[in-house]
């Protein structure tokens, strides 16, 4: 049975880009595929294009093609990619250059658009699924919306020689599935094989993580190589089954046990993984293990898929400042809350306008809050940290000003002050009918 073997060459946007280049140069792969695209991610970029049309794709975009662009081309190697962030064409532009510097001809490039639906939701009246209120109570501070396209606008490039197929928000499953759809001609309609290979792009959707590199915890599940960690690769066969593996002699691990870790990874409901392409049901999936570092992986079904498509938009919903500073030897606590006081107290004396505050100390309560938190165990260390959401920048710097100030008006021993004030781009989303999203494919051929 003939089988395909997809490399997934990074996890997020400042992923490694090593490991990649170990994939295409050791891994015996036909598809590259980058994930590096992150729902707040889009936003920003969104910004970025807002000042320079020719920006928001991806920061490392030129980076990673230009340590794999030539070697992907000599083997063959096909390049999936959501870089393109909120400037896809913008994006192959600069990969169609990369290309030109690296000598390489006879390439196509393929832009994915469509996604960015700014203006449907804005001519629209819907529901923000987090909060249950309409969109408009948000409407003027919107800076991004895009949709999570499917499989088929890649299916579509690929049916059209495309080499290099760059995109902007699609689902990440999507991404490792198309080209599974194009080389065994799955019908988008098999609900079961679909949802299999949504199983295989959940797993191989954060590269490291299933190799052992989020799975790592000294002591209990002790992971070697970390330092040179192996990404993983999905060995697929015609009928969805597939093993996942790694490049041999690399770092990290593949088993069992990382395998089921990140099958549940960010899934709300195994029975109901909603994508663009199926309702995936992940609850049959099995493992087992077929040889060192490779696991076989059965069971995926699925559902039709939903009328609808959801959409993440992004709006500046704040401000932030924030301000830290360091407390050393005996009595460091002490003087780590004592700094706290003295800060809350200064923000209220001088008028400081904020919708939120929060007081930690890094070490003992900045995860968990004081009621999680309490230990007998004193630190040698502490470092006093303070955040506070406000409605503009000129009230967000003033936080940090403060915490600043403590170096001579504050504890003893006060070290390392840093201050920096932000604007909050927040996230929610909303459901879009199918039938208003279309997407569009661009061409770049050298």
């Amino acid at each position: 049975m003939r089988t395909i073997r997809i490399g997934s060459g990074a996890g997020y946007s400042g992923d490694r880009i090593e490991p990649a280049v170990e994939l295409v140069e050791k891994g015996d792969i036909q598809y590259l595929i980058f994930e590096c695209l992150a729902e707040r991610t889009i936003a920003i970029a969104q910004q970025a294009k807002m000042k320079d049309p020719n920006a928001g794709y991806d920061g490392l975009l030129a980076q990673r093609m230009e340590a794999v662009l030539l070697g992907c081309k000599e083997k063959g190697i096909k390049i999936i990619t959501n870089m393109g962030a909120a400037n896809p064409i913008a994006g192959a532009q600069k990969i169609k250059e990369i290309a030109q510097q690296l000598g390489i001809s006879g390439l196509k490039i393929a832009a994915v658009t469509g996604d960015d639906v700014v203006d449907v939701v804005r001519g629209g009246e819907y529901t923000i699924l987090e909060t249950g209120e309409k969109l408009s109570t948000i409407k003027d501070n919107i800076v991004s919306a895009n949709a999570y396209l499917g499989t088929r606008p890649i299916v579509e490039a690929l049916r059209n020689d495309a080499d290099v197929i760059i995109t902007g928000r699609v689902a990440d499953p999507a991404l490792f599935m198309a080209p599974l759809l194009y080389e065994f001609n799955w019908s988008e309609e098999n609900w079961d094989i679909m949802g299999q290979g949504t199983v295989i792009g959940h797993l191989l959707e954060c590269a490291g993580q299933i190799t052992g590199g989020y799975f790592a915890d000294p002591g209990y599940k002790d992971v070697q190589g970390l330092a040179r960690l192996g990404f993983p690769i999905a060995q697929v066969q015609e009928d969805g089954t597939f093993v996942i593996t790694k490049v041999p002699g690399s770092g990290g691990n593949v088993t069992l046990a990382t395998c089921k870790e990140q099958l549940l990874y960010e899934i709300h409901n195994p029975a109901a993984y909603i994508t663009p392409d199926v309702v995936a049901d992940f609850t049959g999936v099995a493992f087992t293990q077929v040889g060192e570092n490779e696991i076989q992986v059965t069971g995926g079904k699925g559902q039709p898929k939903t009328e609808s498509l959801k959409v993440s938009i992004g709006y500046v919903d704040s401000y932030m400042g924030e301000g830290q500073i360091s407390y050393a030897g005996p009595g460091a606590v002490n003087r780590g809350k004592l700094a706290l006081e003295i800060v809350e107290e200064r923000l209220k004396l001088i008028g400081v306008l904020y919708q939120e505050l929060k007081l930690d100390l890094i070490g003992i309560d900045s995860l968990h809050g004081s009621n999680l938190s309490k230990t007998d165990h004193e630190p040698y260390e502490v470092r006093a940290r303070v955040t506070g959401r406000t409605q503009n920048m000129k009230e967000a710097v003033r936080i940090g000003n403060e915490v600043e100030t403590l170096y001579t008006n504050g504890p003893a021993g006060g070290g390392g002050a840093t201050k920096s004030a932000k604007q909050v781009v927040a996230m929610v989303s909303a459901l879009v009918p199918r039938s208003l999203i279309n997407y569009k494919l661009h061409y770049e051929v050298i």
